[in-house]
């Protein structure tokens, strides 16, 4: 006879009247029949255990995060640590896989029906965590609030829209002033909250009064400075996540990260230094995951000359000075030494593989030679005072970056006044100016996003230039994006966007330094795909015996 585990008690029952059948054969026929019956009974029970191990959540996951998220309103802050804890608790209308391509998120698909009308169907049977139905009318409420809250960094994202028609509870109609070929990819950065936490302020989201999503997490607890306790959204529209709850631990210091994953404090850590990367790919214990990421790292340069200042006493506002100090960086060095190899020297403000970038574009060259002249004859052949400013625990090796870029304009003659400071202390300064040239990292699925941010001319009204701490305005530049920004063929698209791009980068709009390598590192007993986005999303991690 063969036995078929899986069978279990079905076979159980078919044994059961053959052996009654069996008047005046041996006690050692009926004790044989006796011990199958019990193997198949404990093979059943032994599935059955095994069927509910593989879908009963694990007790807990613990991470450590490298930056701390400032707050829990999913329209206030746009920096990478705020928006990849809000996709643990919220959706967008659109997402993007870990390769950075658009996928559907709270809309299961969507057209353009003409040349400024989309229309978006919303999935059904999806809920809040607090259990009302998620409908048009809460993407209605979530764009209107990312436009008008004060001081709210989302509202680039939704600017272009000039209706929203509600056709019924899962279908709406988004309209945009002009012809507008990104609104899905837009749409991907405006989290979904319940319309009746349309008005709650930052703090009642902080709270956790009105942190309330349809993602895969529900909000156990959000202490700043401390970390966030999340437990697993059992209602979830998609796969749960694998574990009962999980813990978010920041450790801004990168040896204290270490510290924790080795020390059993964290099961899993983001922002790997390359050095550490090299110590644990040789330990059993360990695995890691690691990818090209979206983030570039590049210094703004204040070109702004005050109103009857003399420009000779504002190098930076010259392209000349502004080339001769991207000369003077040796970026290869960089990577090699100060990143262990966990970088690609950049020419771009997207990395290779985004939509945009353009590889025609050399990697900057780095002669110090050539720099100084260039120095000289742009009327500073003693060189001249400079400040620099960077974060010490946002981006992989950024304090020592920063330093190691001094030391290279120290030998071009241009004297530093370096400083470092923490990311929260450093983005406010930043966004006010108050540094001639500031470092910053920047992560996009698309050059023309990227460009409008960063380097289109200041313009709230049209939501350009959000982030341009540069002040760089380019009128060949913004017509480019703009007719990018209209035109639905994906490949005329992106060659308005490469132009714009080229321009941007012959004009040394900013000084880019690196494409960054995004990585993990956790138990032999978990898995993570690596994200271009970099972001570490709770949900994503999976036992390494269970199937992806």
């Amino acid at each position: 006879m063969t036995i078929d585990p899986r069978q279990g008690a079905g076979v159980r029952m078919m044994c059961s009247p053959t052996s009654a059948r069996l008047p005046g054969r041996s006690a050692g026929l009926r004790l044989m029949v006796g011990l199958v019956l019990a193997v198949l009974t404990a093979l059943g029970v032994a599935d059955a255990e095994a069927d509910s191990a593989a879908t009963r959540p694990a007790p807990a996951l613990r991470i450590g995060l490298a930056a701390e998220p400032t707050t829990l309103d999913p329209h206030a802050v746009n920096i990478a640590p705020n928006n990849a804890l809000a996709w643990h608790l919220f959706e967008a209308l659109t997402h993007i896989d870990a390769r950075a391509r658009l996928i559907p998120g709270l809309a299961e698909s969507w057209q353009a029906i003409g040349a400024t009308e989309w229309e978006f169907r919303l999935r059904h049977g999806v809920r809040f965590h607090d259990g009302s139905p998620f409908e048009a009318i809460d993407v209605v409420a979530s764009i209107e609030r990312a436009r008008r809250l004060p001081n709210g960094q989302f509202g680039s994202f939704v600017q272009r829209i000039s209706a929203l028609r509600i056709i019924d509870p899962h279908t709406l109609r988004i309209s945009t002033s002009t012809p507008y070929a990104a609104l899905p990819l837009d749409l991907d950065s405006i989290f979904i909250i319940s319309h009746r936490n349309a008005m709650a302020s930052s703090d009642a989201f902080d709270r956790g009064e009105a942190a309330i999503g349809t993602g895969p997490w529900r909000l156990r607890r959000f202490s700043r400075g401390e970390g966030v306790e999340l437990e697993r959204n059992d209602d979830y529209r998609g796969e749960p996540p694998q574990w009962q709850t999980l813990e978010l631990k920041v450790y801004s210091a990168e040896r204290s990260r270490m510290a924790a994953l080795l020390g059993g404090d964290v099961d899993l850590i983001e922002s790997v230094p390359g050095a550490d990367l090299v110590r644990l790919r040789g330990n059993a214990r360990y695995s890691v995951a690691q990818a090209v990421s979206w983030r570039t790292l590049f210094f703004h340069a204040d070109e702004r000359v005050p109103e009857k200042a003399a420009a000779k006493d504002y190098p930076l506002a010259n392209p000349s000075v502004r080339q001769a100090l991207s000369m003077a960086i040796d970026r290869r060095a960089i990577v090699d030494r100060l990143l262990d190899g966990a970088g690609l020297p950049a020419s771009n403000l997207v990395s290779p593989g985004v939509f945009g970038h353009d590889d025609t574009l050399p990697t900057p060259v780095f002669d110090p030679a050539r720099a100084r002249a260039l120095l000289a004859q742009a009327g500073f052949p003693a060189g001249f005072d400079l400040t620099v400013a960077a974060p010490n625990n946002r981006y992989p090796g950024d304090a020592r970056i920063a330093q190691a870029v001094a030391a290279m304009f120290a030998r071009i003659g241009v004297r530093v006044r370096l400083v470092t400071l923490p990311v929260n202390v450093y983005l406010p300064r930043a966004r006010r100016g108050e540094f001639a040239l500031a470092l910053l990292g920047w992560g996009s699925f698309s050059g023309d996003l990227a460009l409008r941010s960063l380097l289109a001319t200041r313009d709230p009204a049209r939501g350009n230039g959000g982030w341009n701490w540069s002040y760089y305005s380019s009128a060949k530049v913004d017509r480019l994006l703009e007719t990018a920004f209209g035109e639905i063929d994906l490949a005329r698209r992106e060659a308005m966007v490469r132009a714009a791009m080229r321009q941007a980068m012959d004009d040394v709009a900013v000084i880019p330094l690196h494409h960054t390598m995004a990585s993990w590192a956790m138990t032999r007993s978990l898995s993570y795909e690596a994200r271009t986005d970099e972001f570490t999303l709770g949900h994503h991690v999976r036992h390494a015996a269970l199937p992806r």
